[in-house]
C-alpha cells in the first residue's frame, strides 16, 4: 500500500526540512505539507500544500480523507518561551491537536503518527547530567507540561488501542533553511545569524548555561530512523531520550570566533534563562541507540562549520 503523508507544521524549523526529505524518499506528491500559514515556495512548488488550523478538527478529517492519508508527522506546537505568554493556547494546540490524531488513528482512519516531545519534559528536580530515558518529570512551564501530558497520552493510546505512535525528546534543534520558532535554545541559531550579518550578538542566556542541542540533519534522521524502524523494535511508546551534543553559549561563541575572528557577543539573561535553568546539560540516549540503532553524526565543531557555509550561501557572503 502506497504511504501517503501528512506534515503538519510544514513552516516550522523540522517541518520546512523534513517535508523535503520526506519528498525525496515517498515522492513528491505523496507527501502534503500544510501549515496555518503558507510554506516556502521550494515545499509549495515541489508539492502538495494545504493551508490548515490543526485544532479545526473537520478541515484536518478533509484533508486526510481527500489525499487519503495514512501517515502524520504532528510539528505544530507553540514553543517554550511563547507558550509562557500564550497558555490556554498552547494547551490547545500541543495537547489537543495530539488526542484528535490518536481518535483517527483509533478509528483506523489513520495507520501511523509521529509526535514530538522535548527534553522540556524534564524539570528543576531531574538529574541534570546525562539526564536518563526514566527520571523525574516535573515540568515548570506550560510546554513542558503539554509535552509530558502528550507523552502519557501517546504510551496510553498504545497500551489501550495499540496505536502506532512514536516520539523523541527534542534537545535544542539548529539549521539554517528557516527562522527560529519562539524556543528557549533559539539563541543557538540567531548567533549565526547575527555572526555572519552584523557580527555581534547579544544573547538572552548565561555564558556558561549549558543546554542539549542537535543539529537539523541529525534531528531529520532521527525522525524517519524511528518511523522506519520495525515496530516490536520500539520499547518506549512514551518518548524517547536522544542526544546531539552538549553546550553553553560561550563554547559557541567560542567556535563561531575561529571562522569569524571580529565576532563579539555580549549576555543579558532574560526570562528565558529561568526556563533553560529548569533542563538537563545532558542527556542518556542509550535506549535509543540499543533499540533503533540510533547515532548522532554532528558534533558542535562540524555543525559550526555547516551552518556557516550554509548560512553564508544563503545570504550570498563569501
Amino acid at each position: 500500500m502506497q504511504d501517503n503523508i501528512l506534515v503538519i507544521g510544514s513552516s516550522g524549523q523540522i517541518g520546512s526540512e523534513l517535508v523535503l526529505e520526506l519528498r525525496k524518499e515517498y515522492g513528491d506528491n505523496n507527501v502534503i505539507a500544510s501549515d496555518i500559514v503558507p510554506s516556502s515556495e521550494e515545499i509549495i512548488n515541489s508539492g502538495p500544500f494545504e493551508l490548515l488550523n490543526v485544532t479545526d478538527f473537520e478541515k484536518l478529517l478533509n484533508i486526510i480523507k481527500k489525499h487519503k492519508i495514512n501517515q502524520v508527522y504532528l510539528l505544530a506546537a507553540i514553543l517554550s518561551a511563547k507558550a509562557e505568554k500564550n497558555q490556554k493556547n498552547a494547551w490547545n494546540l500541543n495537547v489537543n491537536s495530539l488526542l484528535n490524531l490518536l481518535d483517527l488513528a483509533k478509528e483506523k482512519i489513520i495507520k501511523k503518527i509521529f509526535w514530538p516531545s522535548s527534553i522540556a519534559v524534564f524539570g528543576p528536580n531531574t538529574e541534570k547530567k546525562n539526564t536518563p530515558q526514566f527520571s523525574i518529570t516535573e515540568p515548570n512551564t506550560i510546554y513542558g507540561i503539554s509535552k509530558l501530558v502528550g507523552e502519557r497520552w501517546c504510551e496510553y493510546y498504545f497500551n489501550q488501542y495499540q496505536i502506532d505512535v512514536v516520539s523523541l525528546r527534542y534537545p535544542g534543534l539548529i539549521g539554517w533553511k528557516s527562522q527560529p520558532g519562539g524556543g528557549t535554545t533559539d539563541y543557538a541559531v540567531e548567533i549565526f545569524h547575527e555572526a555572519i550579518k552584523n557580527k555581534n550578538y547579544k544573547c538572552f542566556l548565561k555564558k556558561d548555561t549549558t543546554l542539549p542541542m542537535m543539529y537539523m540533519s541529525d534531528a531529520i534522521n532521527a525522525t524517519l530512523n524511528i518511523m522506519q524502524a520495525n515496530a516490536n523494535k520500539i520499547k518506549i511508546r512514551s518518548s524517547y531520550n536522544i542526544a546531539g551534543t552538549s553546550f553553553c553559549p560561550n563554547e559557541l561563541y567560542d567556535e563561531i570566533k575561529i571562522h569569524i575572528p571580529e565576532f563579539s557577543i555580549t549576555y543579558t539573561p532574560d526570562f528565558r534563562q529561568k526556563i533553560a535553568d529548569s533542563w538537563p546539560d545532558s542527556l542518556d540516549d542509550s535506549l535509543a541507540k540499543k533499540h533503533w540503532n540510533w547515532k548522532a553524526k554532528y558534533d558542535l565543531k562540524k555543525m559550526t562549520v555547516d551552518m556557516l557555509k550554509n548560512l553564508k550561501k544563503a545570504n550570498q557572503i563569501k
